[in-house]
């Protein structure tokens, strides 16, 4: 696995006190969204529709350690929008630093060479860039042409200077197993720490509602790309979680485990559904009738999700917490995953992400925000 050794220590540390203790739910990793907006407008996001007026404000740092203290979770991850536009994160990130949380800081990549002055490396800092494919792949997903170069160049600037640096991808309907062991192939030749990979999530917001994966069609995907798994691959995650995608692994939705605060609050019940929010940690963990949510639960917006912010906790819970779950993980980490013994039926649809507009600007000074208002974002 990708993780360093303090880290898994303090996670593993974390969940057996919980378990000690007799908590049955708590949140594993901090979902803390300083901000909305975005310079880019991928298709398949839902998380950056919001009028204007949202889309300027910001989380104070004092907002962020006020959630990080009250939530309690030993990791944070810093979504957006996209976080480096935040005016202040510079001061965030040094706060959770100080706090010795563990924080992943998602980015796309555009503003990451240009902003590393603002941090020092740390153990505790990881930069998480958002990869989908390897060249006009990803440059399609997120519809923008040249993101792509930006981007690895911005991680191979991340890593000269001494920073962790994983990558987080997610994959649609139209994904190649191909091209994705490709993209596999071409993050580990970078030296990037760790791969985080996910089939999307069915934002009802989101601007392409036509290349969401249904489950059956997740599951074949993931199969068909570790089919040849590559030896040297390293993934930031459980590896049963990874079992879980391929199918071989039976996991239910923690939504608990990985609670958001943003903007508006703690949101109900988790990062992916939004159905309000409340004021405090402790009312989102009380007031909310987790039973409602989940695949086993029939909600119909559980019934495709797959997402590790829903399944990780889940996997990370039971690595630690029961013997079939640790000695599984065990085998895994020491002898690897087996590859799927037939092939299964290509996934790859003939249609494309869609975008508006449909053609790529011709140039980087080109880069900006689709259906995103002017004056907002930082420039490329």
């Amino acid at each position: 696995m990708g993780v360093p050794v303090s880290q898994m220590w303090t996670v593993s540390r974390y969940v057996l006190t919980q378990r000690l203790l007799g908590r049955k739910r708590y949140p594993l990793v901090l979902m803390l969204e300083p901000l909305f907006r975005c310079n880019l407008a991928c298709a398949g996001c839902g998380k950056i529709q919001h009028p204007v007026d949202i889309l300027r404000k910001e989380l104070t740092p004092e907002q962020c350690f006020a959630a990080v203290e009250e939530c309690g979770a030993p990791i944070v991850s810093i979504p957006g929008g996209e976080p480096l536009l935040h005016s202040r994160i510079d001061e965030i990130v040094a706060g959770l630093i100080k706090r010795k949380k563990y924080i992943y800081l998602c980015t796309n990549g555009l503003l990451l060479e240009k902003h590393l002055c603002k941090f020092e490396p740390s153990p505790y800092l990881s930069f998480s860039v958002h990869i989908d494919g390897v060249g006009d792949i990803h440059d399609q997903a997120v519809c923008r042409k040249g993101v792509y170069e930006t981007a690895i160049q911005g991680i191979k600037a991340a890593l000269n200077a001494g920073f962790r640096v994983t990558t987080n991808s997610t994959f649609f309907r139209n994904a190649d197993p191909a091209h994705v062991q490709e993209m596999f192939d071409e993050l580990t030749a970078l030296g990037v720490e760790g791969m985080m990979v996910s089939p999307g999530y069915e934002y009802e917001k989101a601007p392409d509602q036509n290349n969401f994966l249904p489950r059956e069609q997740t599951v074949s995907l993931f199969q068909q790309v570790f089919s040849k798994a590559g030896k040297a691959w390293r993934f930031n995650q459980s590896p049963l979680f990874l079992e879980f995608l391929k199918g071989r692994w039976d996991l239910e939705c923690t939504p608990w485990g990985n609670p958001t605060y943003n903007l508006f609050g703690w949101q109900k019940p988790c990062y992916l559904v939004d159905e309000g929010h409340v004021s405090s940690f402790q009312e989102l963990m009380d007031l909310t009738d987790w039973s409602n949510y989940g695949r086993a639960s029939g909600n119909p917006k559980c019934t495709n999700c797959m997402v590790h912010s829903g399944y990780e906790a889940t996997a990370v819970q039971q690595t630690f917490t029961t013997w079939q779950g640790f000695w599984k993980t065990a085998k895994l980490t020491l002898l690897g995953t087996k590859s799927t013994s037939a092939p299964l039926p290509m996934l790859v649809a003939s249609t494309k992400i869609s975008c508006q507009p449909a053609s790529f600007p011709s140039s980087q000074s080109d880069l900006v925000p689709l259906q995103v208002p002017e004056n907002i974002t930082e420039s490329t």
